[in-house]
């Protein structure tokens, strides 16, 4: 353990370990000092000089984020001379920013705007001649994500993030001065790069240089179009985020409120993905039931995340035949609204707009791949991020912290806790087990298994299952997947279910939810106080097995007939295919 040292900040005493940074050690006695390249943990290269302090004794200012406590030592963070030099680099910055503030996905998380608003820079640097000179280069061929270098400050942490949370490293600088760009190599096309579009780049960039691609207006027309009946699914964990745009606490449900602005909106018919992700449950849960007890390939792969389903087909495709063939509950939810939902309501597939609000930028590209959907329409025409509805919300002039919470309501909408903690990770792996593991034995089992719980990378199990002894494991993050993909390919342990999730932390930190600043990113675990959220609604349901639901009884009653039929094969399940890119190779 690291001995203390004493110093002084602003005339404040502090003692604190001898291996911390003047940056933390202010923030341990209430004193925050600007950054903005600083993202703990995953860049900490003092690019910005935006953190920088002046140290008594000490010429020059020094950055605060890299420089080490001394005992002794005497800090100014809010000097004349440091303000000056701070508010002389975010022009320098500003001047290489394209302000498209009333139309700017960041419109209300931009950490780059706050520092400008924090030191009074003048706004007029969209004109200046070094704006002039820098190349801006645009990447826009993708359905999910859109990079612009107009907007990038080149802080880097985009690249760090890329590197050690996707473990893919997919972005980097090129070029020199003001040709200086981040994006794939040679700018190549997002979808050509080996993108699993986990959207961690977009969490971590503080600007809009890196964002969703905008598909609010597609609603907004939609909304119009007295031809059209268009039906919303919410994915499980958009309730544990959304409110986090509109001032409440990170780990706040906002489900009532949610689906009341849907309402507010002008979207009368409202589901629920939770439906569908019971649904899911009842379709893996019988096709791994199926491998056990047949000879099926093992380990059987969740295929719920497409961030995973990417990264299988374009890095790891020789485990295809692993990956369950069925549809994400988004997809799934889909392909009944179009079929048997549209039944119900007297429509036909193409009078119907199928919308999803998701946690997930990769969704997009999910919902337009070409075997999801059939005789000429898609199973879901638009999917639009956490927030890009919340967008939208404050856009309308919705207010949503005076909305009358309410339930959603029709055929779709029921739903058990185990279909809620399907955001979190670990949450399909246990919501499987509860299932699996009653249908096999013939009887109660327990509902909570609390071993593929909580926020380790890789977390494995081992259960007794109608006396089969079941290996499963669970993944989150593409750095994970990486380390365990090595590891499947060398162990000799047979492991019989994995959930695998593109993002750490599950679906409630996707890449499509409400952006976190970089402190608040410090002070919270926020994929802890969201997963709560859904584990809370678990624990308060009155049933808790996707099998104990009667709407997904129904379903199979009158339409489905049951789990793996013919008919659920046709709309629910799907199948996956190797993808090339141009030459990203990861380490053997």
């Amino acid at each position: 353990m690291a001995n203390l040292v004493n110093l002084m900040i602003d005339g404040k005493a502090c003692s604190v370990p001898s291996n911390m940074t003047i940056l933390k050690a202010a923030e341990s006695i209430g004193i925050s000092i600007p950054r903005l390249c600083f993202l703990e943990g995953i860049h900490e290269q003092s690019n910005c000089r935006v953190c920088i302090v002046k140290i008594e004794g000490v010429n020059g200012l020094k950055t605060s984020c890299s420089t080490k406590v001394t005992e002794g030592m005497v800090v100014r963070t809010d000097t004349k001379e440091v303000y000056e030099a701070v508010s002389f680099n975010l022009e320098l910055l500003a001047g290489n920013h394209k302000f498209e503030c009333w139309k700017c996905s960041r419109e209300n998380s931009c950490e780059f705007l706050d520092l400008l608003r924090r030191f009074n820079v003048d706004n007029d640097f969209s004109n200046a001649k070094l704006f002039d000179q820098k190349e801006i280069k645009v990447n826009n061929t993708s359905d999910s994500m859109i990079l612009d270098s107009s907007k990038c400050v080149l802080c880097g942490r985009c690249v760090s993030a890329c590197e050690q949370l996707s473990g893919l490293g997919i972005l980097n600088f090129s070029n020199r001065g003001s040709h200086t760009y981040i994006g794939p190599a040679q700018f190549h096309n997002l979808e050509d790069a080996g993108c699993i579009y986990c959207g961690k780049c977009i969490q971590a960039c503080p600007t809009g240089a890196i964002r969703e691609k905008d598909e609010i207006k597609f609603l907004e027309r939609a909304l119009r179009d007295t031809s059209k009946t268009i039906v919303v699914q919410v994915a499980p964990s958009v309730r544990a985020a959304l409110g986090e745009e509109f001032g409440y606490k990170i780990g706040t449900n906002v489900e009532g409120q949610m689906f009341a602005a849907l309402k507010e909106l002008g979207i009368n018919e409202i589901i629920d993905t939770n439906f569908t992700a019971d649904l899911t449950i009842l379709e893996e849960g019988t096709e791994f039931i199926d491998r056990l007890q047949n000879g099926g390939v093992f380990p059987m792969f969740t295929s719920c995340s497409p961030g995973w389903v990417n990264y299988l087909e374009l890095y790891y495709p020789e485990f295809i035949p692993n990956l369950s063939s069925c549809k994400s509950p988004q997809q799934m939810a889909g392909a009944l609204i179009k079929t048997y939902y549209a039944e119900k309501l007297g429509k036909k597939p193409e009078d119907i707009y199928s919308v999803s609000i998701m946690p997930c930028v990769a969704k997009k590209s999910e919902a337009k791949r070409p075997e999801m959907g059939r005789d000429g329409y898609r199973d879901v025409d638009l999917v639009l991020t956490t927030r890009e509805i919340a967008r939208l919300i404050r856009h309308r002039g919705i207010p949503f912290k005076d909305l009358e919470p309410i339930r959603p309501f029709g055929l779709l909408a029921e739903y058990t806790g185990a279909g809620n903690i399907f955001g979190a990770t670990g949450g399909v792996m246990e919501a499987a087990l509860r299932s699996v593991t009653e249908i096999l034995e013939g009887h109660s089992t327990p509902v909570d298994f609390t071993e593929v719980r909580g926020l380790d990378n890789i977390k494995e199990a081992t259960y007794n299952v109608a006396g089969t002894e079941v290996n499963v494991a669970v993944v989150h993050g593409g750095a994970a997947i990486k380390e365990f993909m090595k590891r499947l390919k060398t162990t000799d342990k047979q492991y019989h279910f994995v959930e695998i999730m593109g993002c750490t932390g599950g679906c409630i930190n996707g890449g499509g939810q409400p952006i976190v600043s970089a402190i608040n990113q410090e002070k919270y675990d926020v994929r802890a106080l969201r997963a709560k959220v859904l584990y809370n609604i678990d624990a308060k349901a009155e049933f808790r097995k996707s099998h104990e639901s009667e709407a997904v009884k129904t379903v199979y009653k009158d339409f489905l007939t049951k789990p793996n039929s013919h008919k659920s094969h046709e709309l629910l399940h799907t199948h996956y295919k190797k993808r090339s890119f141009y030459d990203v190779k990861l380490d053997d």
